[in-house]
């Protein structure tokens, strides 16, 4: 049972090959980030450039030909509209030649279930941290089995609060893993905390943030914006296993690459006697081989898919998505 997996949700085109839960390669493409950000047409016709070569490298790194492959999946969102339709259409297009099935695979999922299979935890609760989003959710089985949300943003994901913050401190790359750099060694200044239950918002923060820049050491206004907001994801965090009860917690996502969101969460996690992981890095970042996980665990819990949910969604929430599995 062999399927590859296509991501192109936003700066990475990646493909990833699948066997009966066994990674077989995970081949990616970036694009590069300029401190205008992402232009979507310009990610969209990268995507477009290097999309064969992404598929060749993947299916040569697996020991395979395309003929062996028997499932594909792609992103289906959420993301940005032109590069989902990117991977959407590389997908249908090999799909249609190959006579095999296709699968919409949701991005949020896709970390999810990656870093789930890696850690062999059985129901954990995930927070879920990357670019566009940030969640913390776990499966529950009424009125279907999905993953419901206890907590998230109800402005801006994490990820693109740190990004904003890096470009108006003219950090080269303008990066989250940027600022982590900046902010070693740094002092902690007061800034604006803002959890609410278990949501929580960002764009205060960043606004504060930014002001500094102009009246506080630099490293200093790094240190402080990333313990702050790693604290307010911590709290909420917490709050939910005390709700949920759960005894296994991840972390997944673009920024759960973070070292010092890991230590929050681990040692948080140590306190009340609960089992965290983390993923590599290859697997926090996005790429190809989470997409083929989910589509080849689709497959195999026998879901048929209808031509008209073979689509894109720029807002496909996780909390939609029937877990068949």
């Amino acid at each position: 049972m062999v399927t590859l997996g296509i991501e192109s949700s936003a700066h990475t085109f990646g493909v990833g090959v699948v066997d009966h839960g066994k990674f077989l390669s995970n081949k990616k493409d970036m694009y590069k980030i300029s401190d205008r950000g992402m232009i979507p047409r310009k990610v969209a016709d990268h995507h477009s450039e290097v999309s064969y070569a992404v598929i060749k490298g993947a299916l040569a790194d697996a020991g395979i030909s395309i003929r062996d492959i028997d499932s594909i999946g792609y992103t289906k969102g959420p993301g940005i509209g032109p590069c989902l339709r990117i991977g959407e259409l590389a997908a249908k297009t090999l799909a249609n030649n190959l006579h095999i099935p296709v699968y919409p695979v949701n991005h949020a999922i896709a970390h999810i279930e990656a870093a789930k299979h890696l850690s062999r935890f059985r129901d954990p609760l995930a927070l879920y941290v990357s670019g566009g989003n940030s969640q913390i959710l776990g499966t529950v089985a009424l009125p279907f089995k999905h993953y419901t949300v206890y907590g998230e943003t109800f402005d801006i994901g994490i990820g693109n609060m740190l990004d904003n913050f890096a470009r108006a401190a003219q950090l080269n790359p303008a990066w989250g893993s940027s600022v982590a750099k900046l902010a070693k060694g740094g002092k902690y200044i007061g800034m604006p905390y803002n959890v609410k239950g278990m949501d929580f918002t960002f764009t205060g923060l960043l606004t504060n943030a930014i002001k500094l820049l102009d009246k506080a050491n630099h490293k200093d206004v790094a240190f402080s914006l990333q313990e702050t907001a790693f604290s307010m994801l911590s709290e909420a965090t917490e709050r939910a296993l005390m709700l949920t009860s759960k005894k296994e917690l991840i972390a997944c996502g673009g920024v759960a690459q973070s070292i010092r969101l890991a230590e929050m969460l681990k040692g948080m996690a140590y306190m009340h006697k609960v089992k965290f992981y983390v993923a590599p890095n290859e697997y926090n970042a996005d790429n190809g081989a989470m997409i083929a996980l989910v589509a080849e665990k689709m497959h195999m819990s026998g879901i048929k898919i209808k031509d008209a949910e073979c689509n894109v969604l720029q807002r496909y929430r996780a909390d939609s998505v029937n877990i068949t599995w």
